[in-house]
C-alpha cells in the first residue's frame, strides 16, 4: 500500500477545535508515573551514553528540520558508503527514548551507523523534551510529526526509496513512532498535511502503543481526556494491511507488560499486518541501548531488526555476524 494513501481509521480526529482540546490534554498530563531512584539513575545512563557515542560515532551531516519556539531541531544524517541520491536505497528514521524528558539522538547512533554501512539512509531525530526545552509530550508528538514529513518531503535529496521507509523507536520513541505511524490531527499548526507521515515499516524498542484500559498509562490518559483517550493510543487506531513490525521487549520490563506486547501483536495480525515479537528473558526497560552492560541485548536486538529489514527488502541479505560499532 503507498505511504501517502490514507488508510481508514478504528477511530477518527473530529474537527479541529477538537484536535485542539487534545493538545491540550497532553500538555497538561505527562501521562508517566513518578520517578524512583533506580529509574533516575537509569536516567543518567541513557544520557550519559548518548553523550558517550556521540564523542565517537559521528553522523554524515547535522542538518536543521525546524524552527519552533526559538529552538532550532536538527536530523542526524548517516549514508551508506558512496551513496548517490540519484540511486535511492531504503531509509529508516530514528526516536530515541528518555520518557519525553531526557535523551538525544546519539542514542542512536550505533544502531544508525550499523545500518547505514549495510545500505540504508539512517536518520536519528532531535526532539523537544522537558530537560532541554521545558516542553510536554505534545510538542514531542508534533516534532515527530514533522520529522517524518521533513524526510518523506525530501527523499529525492536523501537518496531514500519512498516506499522502503522504516521508522524506528525505543520506549518513549517508540510511541512516537507508531503514532506518526497511527494517529492524526496532532500536528504543528500550519504544518503541510498533505504530506504523509506514515512510513512502510516499523521497529520497536520497548515500546508501549497501547494507551487504553489495562495498560499503565490508561488512568491518567482517562483522568485527562475522559472518553477521548482512543485518540492518542496508537493500539486503537490500527487500519488494515498494518505496516510490517518487530518489537523487542525484555520480559522485567516495568513499564511495559509481555501481555502488552503480545495484545499488540494479536491486533496488529488481526488487521492483516505482520508483527514480530521477540522476548529477552529477564531484561528491564532500555536493555537495547547502546553502552548498556557489555553490549550484549544491543548486538541481540541489532542485528535481529537487521534480519527483519532483510526479509523485507530494505537491505541485502545475508545478516552479517557482526555490527559496524561495537566495543
Amino acid at each position: 500500500m503507498s505511504p501517502l494513501r490514507r488508510p481508514p481509521f478504528a477511530f477518527r480526529l473530529p474537527p479541529f477545535p477538537f484536535a485542539t482540546a487534545i493538545l491540550l490534554a497532553l500538555s497538561a498530563a505527562p501521562f508517566l508515573p513518578a520517578q524512583t531512584a533506580a529509574e533516575t539513575a537509569a536516567a543518567a545512563a541513557v544520557d550519559a551514553a548518548a553523550a558517550d557515542a556521540a564523542a565517537h560515532i559521528k553522523p554524515d551531516r547535522i542538518v536543521p528540520y525546524k524552527q519552533v519556539g526559538g529552538f532550532t531541531l536538527h536530523v542526524s544524517v548517516f549514508n551508506p558508503p558512496g551513496h548517490r541520491p540519484d540511486r535511492p536505497v531504503a531509509g529508516i528514521v530514528f526516536f530515541h527514548g528518555g520518557g519525553f524528558n531526557i535523551g538525544a539522538p546519539s542514542n542512536f547512533y550505533a544502531q544508525a551507523k550499523h545500518l547505514a554501512q549495510r545500505g540504508l539512509v539512517a536518520i536519528s531525530v532531535e526532539y523537544r523534551i522537558r530537560s532541554r526545552h521545558q516542553t510536554t509530550q505534545r510538542e514531542a508528538i508534533q516534532d515527530a510529526f514533522s520529522a517524518m514529513r521533513w524526510v518523506r518531503a525530501r527523499v529525492a535529496e536523501l537518496g531514500i526509496d519512498p516506499k522502503r521507509l522504516a521508522v524506528a523507536g525505543g520506549s518513549a520513541g517508540g510511541f512516537l513512532a507508531a503514532a506518526v505511524t497511527t494517529l492524526q490531527g496532532l500536528d504543528e499548526p500550519g504544518e503541510d498535511t498533505s504530506v504523509s507521515p506514515r512510513p512502510n515499516a516499523l521497529v520497536l524498542f520497548n515500546s508501549m502503543i497501547d494507551r487504553g484500559p489495562g495498560s499503565r498509562a490508561f488512568a491518567k490518559v482517562e483522568a485527562a481526556m475522559g472518553d477521548r483517550w482512543k485518540t492518542i493510543s496508537p493500539l486503537h487506531n490500527l487500519y488494515p494491511d498494518f505496516p510490517p513490525t518487530v518489537h523487542f521487549l525484555g520480559t522485567a520490563d516495568k513499564n511495559i507488560s509481555v501481555a502488552s506486547a503480545r495484545k499488540m501483536k494479536a491486533e496488529i495480525e488481526k488487521v492483516g499486518g505482520r508483527c514480530d515479537l521477540h522476548l529477552y528473558e529477564g531484561q528491564d526497560h532500555g536493555f537495547f541501548n547502546y553502552g548498556r552492560g557489555d553490549n550484549t541485548h544491543y548486538r541481540l536486538t541489532l542485528l535481529e531488526a537487521d534480519r527483519f529489514l532483510v526479509s523485507l527488502g530494505f537491505l541485502a541479505g545475508p545478516t552479517p555476524d557482526k555490527l559496524v560499532v561495537d566495543r
